[in-house]
């Protein structure tokens, strides 16, 4: 049985499991300039603490460790550590060169973790999914107030960023493609044809029934107005993405599950593919922490379960393995969200 095909038969079956944050994990490694440094990269000129994906490079044991630790939480599927993988993104610190190899190496790790737990436990076969984040550039809004038609890229840049990013995590054996944070539809639709592009250059389908890659979409709602940074509704955000075969629609960041609850709604009542939520742990303090609990936070989110909503469950920023062990537990009580529209594969 295809990659593809098996995770549609589990799908079907129960809530999978989604991993939490890697940024939250590495923060408590406490590390310094030298862990993300290379030695191909010890001379190089610009600071590169911060540049998380790099570590995939520099310290893959630490990235191996945090996906087994998520992995042993109940995790089904874990996230590449390529949030911030384009050659877009990388460019703020002199490493778009190097984007290529941060998403091959990172798929790769996340590859051999997933297969080594599969392994232990085959009834409970694990999958990685590559993470494409959202840049750090915009498409839809100028960065200048005093210039508003300015636009800092455009959408064939972003799509062959996302290109070079889709073929690299591919290469690297990600059994899913995961368009992550969307706060601007518009970069989120460069990401979508980068992957048909490259389906198309790979004679792959683009429909996961058919045995294409299975490709999920999580948009970003950034505050209590229930709009994108670039002012797209819930609904309005769900049509935008709807024209692809998709595996998953869904949310995450910016918001605490019970922030989230009234749009997740509006996903799951209009949605043609599965609903993902990967919520933060609450919203952050005076400092930027997050300190909502593994327990406080399953409470919220089974509101969630509860209603039917969710096909897809995990966290986003201040969410832990506690915080997915206690999800994965509590989505055992729970039915999956039925999907009446999408072909899964049944006929």
């Amino acid at each position: 049985m295809k990659r593809s095909e098996l995770l549609l038969s589990i799908a079907k079956k129960r809530i999978l499991i989604l991993d939490g944050a890697m940024g939250t994990m590495i923060q408590r490694y406490k590390l310094s300039e030298e862990d993300f440094r290379t030695p191909e990269l010890k001379n190089h000129p610009k600071p590169l603490k911060g540049n998380n994906d790099l570590l995939s490079l520099s310290r893959p044991d630490i990235i191996k460790a945090i996906h087994a630790a998520y992995l042993e939480a109940g995790a089904d599927i874990i996230e590449t550590n390529t949030f911030s993988g384009t050659s877009i993104a990388q460019e703020d610190y002199g490493l778009e060169h190097l984007a290529y190899q941060i998403n091959f190496q990172s798929a790769k790790i996340a590859r051999e973790v997933a297969d080594e737990f599969t392994a232990k436990n085959p009834e409970k076969p694990r999958f990685v999914a590559g993470a494409l984040g959202p840049t750090n550039k915009t498409a839809s809004i100028s960065p200048d107030v005093n210039d508003p038609g300015y636009r800092a890229i455009t959408f064939d840049q972003l799509a062959e960023a996302y290109k070079e990013q889709v073929r690299a995590l591919l290469d690297g054996g990600a059994d899913i493609l995961l368009v992550e944070t969307i706060f601007d539809t518009l970069n989120a639709k460069a990401a979508l044809f980068a992957i048909q592009e490259v389906f198309e250059e790979r004679g792959l389908p683009l429909d996961p029934v058919e045995g294409g890659v299975p490709v999920m979409v999580s948009g970003t709602i950034t505050d209590a107005s229930g709009r994108t940074l670039s002012g797209q509704t819930t609904e309005a955000f769900l049509i935008s993405v709807s024209h692809m075969p998709l595996f998953s629609v869904g949310l995450n960041c910016a918001l605490g599950a019970k922030e989230l609850r009234p749009y997740l709604k509006v996903m799951a009542e209009n949605a043609p593919f599965y609903v993902s939520a990967y919520p933060n742990a609450g919203l952050p303090n005076e400092f930027g922490q997050y300190d909502q609990g593994a327990k406080e936070m399953a409470d919220q989110v089974e509101e969630f379960l509860k209603e039917g909503y969710i096909n897809i469950l995990g966290g986003c920023c201040g969410t832990t393995p506690e915080h997915i062990a206690a999800l994965a537990k509590l989505a055992e009580k729970y039915q999956p969200r039925t999907v009446e529209f999408v072909n899964t594969g049944d006929e």
